[in-house]
């Protein structure tokens, strides 16, 4: 089953709303409702003390209407008298200043007193409602990426630190040698002297801020297992997860992090009103379902109207509620949940959107709300239902962090910007795109693109070496394989352990002026970064045509053993960017799984065992296109003989001849 609803608060309400609320689900056929994410205070109001009639009563509700219940754990927005019993538990910020109680995550996650409190609601929660039929999921936390410099904080990152390096003063030596503390006088002599990267009075040592990202997302991660095996203990068939915010500056290493939830569940709100809104749900979803290992996924919150672009709120158009839902449906997600229910009528989060609008149901939005539930009621079936992809990006979370630790390179550069950009390519091209480690296995693909993959470790270069020469097709970018796992610089030109497998060796970084565009003679242009390279065994296949690097080497392919590599030294534009790609997947033998109707028409493919297909058709576009398609439309409940009219914004779901 597809699940479909959004997260429900009905502390916030009264009981004739309560009951307004069953009718409306109900009738927008809503299956699912998160509960208790932001409940801590109305669960426990005091220490110790817990209250649990309210919550019985919205478990009968929901489930005497046919809703399952996703009970949340309500860690993420602490009550005042925790904040007021231990202030040592404040977040600390890297400047020295505690914050107050007066928002969410208002708390330290290594203070010792914040995972004892967490544990135990959660374990009270898991008591109460082991066994209540309503039960199909758990909710853990929100959104984790609350970060501290604090005491405690402290304290862990030494414990880290230890377990990686050694407890003993080798250890401390072997920190020292990989933090490069010969520089600046930085040397350690004792433990208690390392501290977590504070502000400082200039610029903060970058091998000791990436080790503190890692503590970090670690740190998180354990206090995550403390709460699922707590619940656990009590539930052990219901499965666990928690909400995965993509942003822009990531707090987790999710590769770390999908091996310890049962399923992957992801936030996502689009910033874009246009057809990139596609490129930016795309790239979301093919990284949940990624990190899901390729298992299908949940949308845990969306919008169900007003985005943000360009930091100002804006209008998302009619229709984009269905056609962006189906979108994250088509490309692995077997749910379409929202924050939230019923917008509140008070507090920080009072305009954000709802499924049920301040203006009640005889709205725009619940009308699109109702459809889109109708709509997915017809697309059961498909629940279960997994993707292929002969196409992969490597992502990674160590050169994400290193890349923008600010002033070690240009803060213009961003590692989700080359990311983005080649995902667009393959998008552009009608592919469906995997992400991988860098460590990672790349035998399943014919294609795998390094993006800028600044950090690379030993065994992840020799893996690139062994897939090409292995028969893949690898595509390297700039600013890729420069430091090594402890973020120090490997000698003897860039590269490095990649130098050989693509024949070239960058003698120097050539940083572009903002705004700067450096034309390629091959049409086009690079703009951001680009690099002084040398040709060693490697063609060159486009060269710079202006500037200082004029007739310098800016694209090169060499074949090496049964595959082929290219190497690019600039972030390329879309266009020069979109046919480097498809020159790849022509040379790896890669075809559309379904035709390519234009850069606004998406066409994706789900399967279930032998012969269960579905074709999902999504038009961004502003005009009609045909679709070449046969079987069942499932949202119109028709036979399609061979061709349906798709228009502006809407979105076809066909059932192959042979699927159920």
């Amino acid at each position: 089953m597809l699940l479909f609803g959004g997260d429900y608060n009905p502390e916030q309400w009264d009981a004739p709303t309560w009951a307004e609320d069953v009718a409306l689900m109900r009738e927008a056929r809503v299956n699912a409702a998160t509960v208790g994410v932001f409940s801590w205070s109305c669960i426990e109001p005091r220490e110790g003390s817990y209250r649990f009639d309210w919550l019985d009563a919205t478990f009968e509700r929901l489930h005497n209407a046919g809703v399952a219940v996703i009970l949340a754990t309500p860690t993420a927005s602490p009550p005042p008298w925790f904040s007021l019993a231990h202030p040592d538990a404040l977040p600390v910020r890297a400047d020295g200043t505690r914050l107050v109680h007066g928002s969410r995550d208002t708390y330290c996650a290594a203070a010792p007193s914040y995972r004892q409190a967490a544990a135990r609601v959660a374990t009270k929660l898991a008591e109460r409602y082991a066994g209540h039929p309503a039960l199909v999921l758990w909710h853990v936390h929100n959104e984790y990426g609350t970060m501290c410099w604090c005491d405690h904080a402290a304290t862990g990152f030494r414990t880290w630190l230890q377990q990686r390096y050694g407890p003993a003063q080798q250890g401390l030596d072997e920190l020292n040698e990989a933090w490069g503390t010969a520089f600046w006088s930085q040397r350690y002599g004792d433990w208690e002297e390392v501290l977590p990267p504070r502000a400082t009075q200039w610029l903060a040592n970058p091998s000791q801020t990436l080790d503190f990202r890692r503590f970090w997302s670690s740190e998180l991660l354990r206090a995550f297992v403390e709460q699922r095996d707590a619940i656990r203990a009590h539930t052990p068939a219901i499965p666990v997860t928690t909400n995965f915010m993509l942003s822009d500056t990531p707090v987790l290493d999710l590769w770390e992090w999908g091996r310890e939830v049962d399923v992957v569940a992801i936030d996502h709100y689009p910033n874009s009103r246009g057809s990139s809104a596609y490129d930016q749900i795309a790239l979301a979803a093919d990284m949940a379902r990624s990190i899901n290992q390729g298992r299908p996924w949940l949308v845990m919150e969306q919008a169900a109207s007003t985005t943000v672009e360009d930091h100002a709120v804006v209008h998302r158009p009619p229709g984009r509620t269905l056609l962006d839902s189906l979108a994250y449906i088509a490309h692995g997600s077997d749910s379409a949940l929202f924050f939230q229910w019923r917008a509140s009528r008070a507090g920080a989060e009072m305009y954000h959107s709802a499924m049920v609008p301040h203006a009640g149901p005889d709205t725009r939005i619940f009308r699109e709300i109702r459809s889109l539930g109708h709509a997915l009621e017809d697309l059961n079936e498909v629940s279960g239902s997994t993707t292929d992809a002969e196409v992969a990006i490597v992502l990674d979370f160590d050169s994400w962090w290193a890349i923008e630790a600010r002033r070690v390179l240009p803060a213009r550069v961003q590692y989700l910007d080359g990311v983005r950009a080649d995902h667009r390519a393959v998008t552009f091209a009608g592919h469906l795109c995997d992400f991988v480690p860098a460590d990672g296995d790349f035998s399943r693909y014919k294609l795998v693109i390094v993006s800028n993959t600044y950090v690379l470790s030993d065994e992840a270069a020799h893996g690139m070496h062994q897939y090409v020469r292995n028969g893949g097709c690898m595509i390297v970018t700039c600013l890729s394989g420069v430091v090594d796992s402890s973020n120090t610089v490997r000698l003897g030109g860039y590269p490095a352990l990649l130098r050989s497998l693509l024949g070239v060796r960058v003698e120097e970084f050539h940083p572009l002026a903002r705004g700067e565009l450096v034309p390629l003679c091959g049409g086009g242009y690079g703009s951001v970064w680009s690099e002084r390279l040398e040709a060693h065994g490697a063609d060159v296949l486009d060269r710079y045509e202006t500037g200082d690097l004029a007739g310098g080497p800016a694209i090169t392919g060499r074949a090496a053993g049964s595959g082929y590599a290219w190497y690019v030294s600039t972030r390329l534009s879309d266009e020069r960017n979109n046919l480097l790609v498809l020159d790849a997947l022509a040379a790896a033998g890669i075809t559309p799984a379904l035709a390519k109707l234009g850069p606004a028409v998406h066409g994706l493919l789900r399967r279930k065992g032998s012969g269960h297909s579905w074709q999902f058709w999504l038009n961004y576009g502003d005009t009609t296109v045909d679709v070449p398609t046969r079987g069942y439309d499932l949202l119109l409940h028709r036979p399609v003989p061979a061709r349906v009219e798709l228009l502006p914004g809407a979105a076809v779901v066909v059932r192959q001849d042979g699927a159920p």
